[in-house]
């Protein structure tokens, strides 16, 4: 405990990490490690001094511990962080001040020799004042919502300030001729007022009980303790007086006190923190007042002065009191058991019960105590007849309880069971039968690990074990939730989820709640499935497939791990003719081939669209093994293209890209995965129906080409293309009949073949819009060249996006009435893969064209199993002999024997045939006997500038003139 110099200036003194607890309620004040000082102690000295005759001696001593009383108390609540609002210090100057004021005064007053009375009246005076300024203080400082309210602060004030007033004016009323004085009715007044207060004080949980039950008992208590002391003490005393009105009248201030103690004492003992210290120190007064005033009328009876030490009770206990606002109100956490409370009134029923009989059997008889004894039977009787009707209400309201809760475990779907902590089945409900199949006689009595799962059953026996020992659960104390598998009478295992409660009619059972999880279960592994699978091909999912990489890459390391993607060439043609349902259709079948193709240990999954993917959980190590995975995807591809897939009763002919990539020391599942996506579309590139294996530098073309793609946008916009023209000659005559306009782009001094480019162009849609400035700038100029009196046409590629795009036809249409050029001067070449994909639109597009005179030609004819198929749907005009046959003439007899029989079908279908890439004299010669109509190539002329071209035709003209 800390005490301070006296005269010290507490608001000049520096905060410190002691004295300053800002923003902290009382509620939440740290409990201190001492009970608060000075009641006790000063009620011993002022005894001592009292009993050993030195008035002089008390008076000093009572001054010094009232003045070490407030001075202790208030460092205590600085150390203990008691009601401590906005930041403000504790008022322990002005309660210091107050309490030696008030000392001083006392002491004057002992040491003057004045009369208990006067004694009583100062000292009264003093620690009121003290009481009364200290609780309105605590109401100046109580937030709104704090415990205890500021309402009972102020209730015990204006109480302690009314009695105060009155205990000043009773000297003043010595000697009248009323019984009953106006200081006697202040008296009252103020006591009553603080027994309000100390029921505000109170949480409104601490009146539970019924308002006839807190009166009976207040009524018992007091009048229980009245009797004793009327045995003891009053009895004698009323004997002996001489006006028995005025002896009952100056009971009264007492008997009030009494009575209003006893009234609000169970609702402070059965209060919990916030305002349980308070009320109990509202009670100490109202106790301590009901003492002195009983000493008061006795003293008055005999004409003496009441002993000192009983008058100063009263003031030492408003002492406490004062201290009560500022001692830390978490010191009495628990209220006091319900069965103590319940049981106090009925306790001192019995005492007196005792005392009576035995001053009955002493002889002495007393109308009043037989009075007393009548009402206390009257009362008794009316709260037994109170709690039968209670009790009776009670039994009613568990009677439907229990009937509701066996309804309710009948009818709901959980299966309710009492079992025993080794797991006898005591009782079940009817549930069982329905949920799981068992007759609930069949089980009653029976172990219920005989139906739980032999995995399951050790972990439950831990969790009975445990609720038998009484340990607290992470759900509370006796209870605990439980998941395991209960077999039915099917012999299925069903997953149950279980809460196991301690039952509260016997702890020796436990009561559990089980409830059939299967439905949940399935509804999981179903959203599960299909979170992680394809709901078309019944396949595992992009996000399986890169998960399961994952794993397996993290057990095997690298390894020699493989991944295999596929894409399906074509199949952009299937949706688009026979539509997506049919597509669909399609990939459940490709998907079964390519299930019944792989190794069981192998993971097959639909990366997306038209895309598998393989990993090859096994593994491959180096060498030969290294092939299988090759193997595999070979195998792969001709199972795919093998025979057509029968859709919408058509056969839809397929092939299949596959890329290959094996995992390397440091390379994540993500990385591998990405070599095997650029492998398949390096595949894909070079035609299809192949196996490519992923080679480091096909990702650096993949980033090439991504950034080829970048900057053709910014090569539309900056003009950096430009147009070559390729002759093509009469093979007869070697004039020049036209050109093919080819594109050519200098990315600033770099010259990007085409072949580096178009396709780039062709995936980012940047070739609709290139072809389109082609075809206006190769009309334009060959309008200008036919202008000029030169005969000679112009063919140009068509790419698929171009002939797709929404405007294609108009396109066209409208380059050629912009430049003047005939429709029939103008040659679209088209390749038979275009025929493939998207057949029907395709084939309506160039069939418009070709009502518009536009002349239409295959190219690279010959490459594809579909050109004498496509040359019969399809009114071409010219045939170009892909040079892949024209390199062979005269080397290869195969070649040169399937050339002469494209020659012959040319000109039996009366087409024009062109062959491309010639670049040898003997192969100029062989297309000449042949009678092969054109040809185009290095040997017969090179792509050139338009001016090359415009100097070539008018020698070739003047050559033929």
């Amino acid at each position: 405990m800390t005490s301070h110099p006296a005269g010290r200036d507490d608001a000049d003194a520096a905060p410190s990490p002691e004295t300053t607890a800002p923003d902290v309620p009382a509620s939440e004040a740290p409990a201190p490690d001492t009970e608060p000082p000075g009641t006790a102690e000063a009620d011993a000295v002022v005894s001592d001094a009292a009993e050993s005759g030195h008035a002089a001696t008390a008076a000093q001593t009572v001054a010094q511990t009232a003045t070490q009383t407030a001075t202790e108390t208030a460092a205590e609540t600085r150390d203990t962080g008691a009601i401590r609002v906005d930041g403000r210090r504790n008022p322990r100057g002005s309660l210091t001040a107050a309490a030696g004021l008030g000392a001083v005064g006392l002491a004057a007053a002992l040491i003057g020799g004045g009369s208990s009375s006067v004694i009583a009246a100062v000292a009264g005076v003093a620690a009121g004042l003290l009481a009364a300024f200290s609780l309105f203080l605590a109401a100046l400082r109580s937030q709104p919502g704090q415990r205890p309210r500021p309402a009972a602060w102020r209730w015990l004030a204006v109480g302690t300030l009314t009695w105060l007033v009155g205990i000043g004016l009773r000297p003043a009323a010595d000697g009248t001729p009323f019984v009953l004085t106006f200081a006697d009715l202040l008296l009252l007044v103020g006591s009553v007022l603080m027994a309000i207060g100390c029921g505000v004080a109170v949480t409104p949980s601490a009146y539970s009980r019924g308002a006839v039950r807190q009166a009976a008992d207040a009524y018992l208590g007091a009048a229980s303790i009245f009797t004793v002391g009327w045995v003891l003490l009053l009895g004698p005393a009323f004997q002996k007086a001489e006006e028995p009105g005025a002896f009952f009248s100056t009971l009264a201030l007492p008997i009030v006190c009494l009575f209003a103690a006893c009234a609000v004492a169970p609702a402070v003992a059965a209060a919990r923190s916030g305002g349980r210290v308070v009320g109990l120190a509202g009670v100490i007064v109202l106790g301590a007042i009901t003492v002195a005033e009983v000493s008061t009328a006795l003293a008055r009876l005999s004409g003496d002065d009441p002993p000192l030490a009983t008058v100063l009770i009263a003031p030492a206990a408003f002492l406490v009191l004062a201290v009560a606002p500022w001692l830390d109100q978490r010191r009495l956490r628990r209220p006091l058991p319900i069965a103590l409370t319940a049981a106090t009134p009925l306790v001192l029923v019995a005492v007196a019960t005792v005392a009576v009989a035995v001053q009955a059997i002493s002889g002495n008889r007393d109308a009043a105590l037989s009075a007393i004894a009548a009402s206390v039977v009257l009362v008794l009787l009316g709260r037994l007849f109170v709690l039968l009707v209670e009790t009776a209400g009670m039994r009613r309201l568990v009677d439907v309880g229990e009937r509701q809760l066996r309804q309710l475990a009948e009818n709901t779907g959980d299966l309710v069971l009492v079992c025993d902590h080794d797991g006898v089945i005591r009782e079940i409900g009817a549930a069982v039968q329905e949920t799981y199949g068992y007759c609930p006689d069949d089980l009653a009595g029976r172990p219920m690990f005989d139906y739980i799962h032999p995995e399951d059953v050790p972990g439950i026996q831990a969790l009975l074990r445990r609720m038998a020992a009484e340990e607290v659960g992470p759900e509370g104390p006796g209870t605990c939730r439980i998941a395991c598998r209960v077999r039915a009478a099917d012999g299925t295992w069903r997953p149950t989820e279980s809460v196991a409660t301690r039952d509260v009619r016997n702890e020796d059972q436990i009561l559990v709640s089980v409830r059939d999880m299967s439905d949940q279960v399935a509804l999981r592994n179903q959203v599960t499935h299909l979170t992680f699978h394809d709901g078309v091909t019944g396949l595992p999912n992009r996000a399986y497939f890169e998960e399961r990489a994952r794993e397996v890459l993290a057990r095997r390391g690298s390894g020699r791990t493989a991944v295999i993607f596929l894409d399906l060439d074509g199949f952009t043609g299937v949706n688009d003719s026979v539509g997506h349902a049919s597509g669909d259709y399609l990939l459940g079948q490709a998907a079964r081939r390519l299930r019944s193709a792989v190794r069981a240990d192998d993971t097959l999954a639909r990366w997306g669209g038209d895309e598998f993917a393989v990993l090859l959980e096994g593994g491959v190590s180096t060498g030969s093994d290294a092939q299988t995975a090759i193997d595999l995807a070979e195998r792969l591809v001709r199972a795919v293209s093998s025979e057509p897939f029968r859709v919408a009763d058509r056969d839809m002919a397929l092939t299949a890209s596959v890329g290959v990539a094996f995992a390397e020391d440091g390379l994540s599942a993500g990385d591998l995965l990405r070599n095997a996506d650029v492998a398949m579309s390096r595949a894909k590139e070079l035609g299809g129906r192949r196996v490519e294996v992923f080679a480091a530098h096909m990702h650096a073309d993949v980033v090439r080409r991504l950034e080829i793609a970048a900057d053709l946008q910014r090569a539309l916009l900056d003009n950096q293309f430009a147009i070559e023209y390729q002759p093509v000659v009469d093979l007869a005559t070697s004039r020049v009949t036209a050109v093919e306009a080819l594109v050519r782009w200098w990315r600033g001094s770099t010259f990007v073949p085409p072949e580096q480019f178009l396709g780039p162009a062709e995936d980012t849609g940047l070739i609709v819009p290139l072809s389109e400035w082609i075809l206006r700038e190769a009309c334009n100029e060959v309008a200008a060249w036919r202008a000029s009196s030169l005969d000679i046409g112009l063919s140009l590629n068509l790419s698929l996006r171009q002939i797709t795009a929404p405007r294609f036809v108009e396109t066209v249409s409208q380059a050629l009435a912009e430049s003047g050029l005939p429709a029939s001067a103008l040659t679209l070449e088209v390749i038979e893969e275009m025929l493939v994909e998207d057949a029907e639109d395709t084939i309506n597009k160039l069939s418009q064209l070709r009502a518009l005179g536009v002349r239409l030609a295959i190219d690279d004819f010959g490459t594809g199993y579909a050109s004498l198929a496509f040359l019969r749907q399809l009114p071409v005009d010219m045939i170009k002999i892909d040079p892949s046959f024209v390199s062979g003439l005269g080397r290869d007899e195969t070649l040169t024997l399937l050339t002469r029989t494209i020659v012959r079908l040319g000109h039996d279908l009366g087409l024009i045939v062109v062959a491309e890439g010639i670049e040898r004299p003997e192969q100029l010669e062989l297309l000449r006997e042949m009678g092969c109509t054109r040809g185009q190539g290095y040997l017969v002329g090179r792509p050139m500038a338009a001016r090359g071209v415009d100097s070539l035709m008018r020698t070739s003209l003047q050559n033929t003139a």
